[in-house]
């Protein structure tokens, strides 16, 4: 399955799709901290576990940073 995040194509294997939650922890990501946004269309926190990447999908992934 490949998929393209943030402009860069990528092959996550042949493996059962794994949802948006599963996925951003094999990135090493932040779930709580990230903001996802998948074939245009923004992600909800809460609508995560429940959304099965796709082949074809188009992921833009923006990290939140805090600050003063």
């Amino acid at each position: 399955m490949r998929i393209t995040i943030n402009g860069e194509p990528r092959d996550v294997g042949d493996a059962p799709p794994p949802n948006l939650e599963q996925f951003l922890r094999t990135l090493g990501l932040p779930a709580e901290r990230v903001a996802v946004e998948r074939n245009g269309v923004v992600v909800r926190r809460t609508e995560r576990p429940a959304c099965v990447l796709a082949d074809g999908d188009v992921l833009e992934v923006v990290t939140l940073v805090g600050g003063g």
